[in-house]
C-alpha cells in the first residue's frame, strides 16, 4: 500500500513535539506514577466485563418474559461498548500493563465481542494512528456505506441525506465485522500489513474462524439450550445488542475526528507537518470535565491525547490534556476542545450535512 513519511523543516513544530514529549515524561518522572493501568483501571475492567456478562447469565437461568430479555441485550450492548473503548483499547495499545502477557490477555476481550484483534490492530493502531484523517489511508473516514465521512471520496446524491440516516446504519458496524473480518484480512494481507505485524495469514483465517464459530454458538447455543425464547427472538436480542454498541462506538469515535476544526489535509501537504501537530490538527477532545462520560468511555472523548501518548493508560489522559491544551498554545498551535457532549454530536452532525452536499 502507498504510504507517506511524517518531516517537518518547521523548527517550531519539531521543538512543540520534543517540549510536549518531554513535559509528559516529567509529569509521570515528578509524581512517581506508572503510565499504567492503576488500582481503579482494574475495578472498571471488572465492572465493564460485569456489565456485558452478567445480563447474559441472568437471561441464560432466570425465567423471564421477552421485553425483560431484550432489556438485558440492551444493558450488554452498553457492556460491549464498555469493554471494547475501557478495557481491550488500552490492551491492544499496549498501555494497559507493562507486561505484554497481560496486554494479550485484556485484548483478547474483542473475541469476546464476536471481532479479530490482528484486525483491528492493523486497522486502528497501524492505519488510523499513523495516519489520521488522511483520505485512502485511514479507514476510520472512509466511505461507510451509504455515509459519506471525507472530501476525498464521492459525493452522491442520496448523501444529502446522511445526518438523517447516519443514525441507523452506525448501528450495523460490529454486526458488519463478524463478517467484513474476513475480507479484510485477505486485503490487508494483499498490502503487506498482515507480514508488517509479523502475522501468519493462513494460521489467523483458521483461528479467527474457529473463534467466531465458539462466539456464535455460544451467544446463539447457550440460549437456545437453556431457555424458552425462540431463535427468532435470541436474534432480535443478538442484533439489539450489536446496534447498540455499534451506535456507541461510532458516536464517540466519530466525535473525535469528523467534527468542525479536525482537518482532513493532502498527504503531501500532512508529510511536510510534524506527526505531533498533524495528530493535534485532525482531532479533538470533548467533554473534558464529564467525568461519569469519560469513565464509561474509556477516555476516548480526550482523543488528542490518546492520539500523541497511545502507550500511555487512559486514566491519565485528563491530567495530560491539560498540559497539552497548555502547551499547544504556547506555539501557536490550535486545540481542539468541544466543552459538551451535546456539542461535539452536533458538531459531528454538522460535518454529516457539510459531507452530504460539498465535494470537499
Amino acid at each position: 500500500m502507498d504510504t507517506i513519511r511524517f518531516s517537518s523543516k518547521d523548527s517550531k513544530e519539531n521543538e512543540f513535539a520534543a517540549v510536549l514529549k518531554k513535559k509528559v515524561n516529567d509529569y509521570f518522572t515528578s509524581n512517581n506514577i506508572s503510565m499504567n493501568a492503576n488500582i481503579a483501571m482494574v475495578i472498571k475492567t471488572i465492572a465493564m466485563v460485569s456489565i456485558y456478562i452478567v445480563p447474559f447469565i441472568l437471561i441464560l437461568t432466570i425465567d423471564m418474559n421477552l421485553w425483560w430479555g431484550l432489556l438485558l441485550a440492551v444493558i450488554m450492548g452498553i457492556g460491549v461498548a464498555g469493554v471494547g473503548m475501557g478495557v481491550m483499547h488500552d490492551a491492544c495499545h499496549g498501555s494497559y500493563s507493562k507486561k505484554k502477557w497481560v496486554n494479550d490477555l485484556l485484548g483478547g476481550s474483542l473475541y469476546l465481542l464476536g471481532s479479530n484483534v490482528l484486525n483491528w490492530k492493523i486497522q486502528h493502531n497501524v492505519l488510523h494512528h499513523t495516519y489520521t484523517n488522511l483520505t485512502g489511508l485511514d479507514e476510520d473516514i472512509d466511505a461507510k456505506g451509504p455515509i459519506r465521512l471525507s472530501g476525498g471520496t464521492p459525493l452522491k446524491k442520496y448523501h444529502r441525506f446522511q445526518f438523517l440516516y447516519a443514525f441507523f446504519f452506525y448501528g450495523a458496524m460490529t454486526i458488519l465485522k463478524l463478517i467484513n473480518d474476513f475480507t479484510n484480512l485477505y486485503r490487508y494481507n494483499k498490502e503487506g500489513l498482515v507480514k508488517r505485524m509479523k502475522g501468519d495469514v493462513n494460521k489467523e483465517f483458521v483461528r479467527m474462524s474457529l473463534r467466531k464459530a465458539v462466539y456464535l454458538t455460544v451467544i446463539f447455543g447457550l440460549p437456545l439450550w437453556l431457555t424458552d425464547f425462540s431463535f427468532i427472538q435470541i436474534l432480535c436480542g443478538f442484533f439489539i445488542m450489536h446496534w447498540v454498541a455499534s451506535m456507541i462506538l461510532s458516536f464517540i469515535f466519530q466525535m473525535a475526528h469528523v467534527v468542525e476544526g479536525a482537518e482532513q489535509p493532502q498527504a503531501k501537504e500532512a508529510s511536510e507537518t510534524n506527526w505531533f501537530v498533524h495528530q493535534l490538527k485532525t482531532t479533538s477532545d470533548f467533554a473534558r470535565n464529564n467525568r461519569w462520560l469519560s469513565w464509561y468511555v474509556g477516555g476516548l472523548n480526550f482523543q488528542i491525547e490518546h492520539h500523541l501518548f497511545q502507550n500511555i493508560c487512559h486514566i491519565h489522559y485528563r491530567k495530560l490534556s491539560f498540559i497539552v491544551e497548555e502547551t499547544a498554545l504556547e506555539y501557536g498551535i490550535k486545540y481542539n476542545l468541544k466543552p459538551s457532549f451535546r456539542k461535539a454530536l452536533s458538531s459531528h452532525v454538522k460535518m454529516l450535512r457539510h459531507y452530504g452536499v460539498s465535494q470537499s
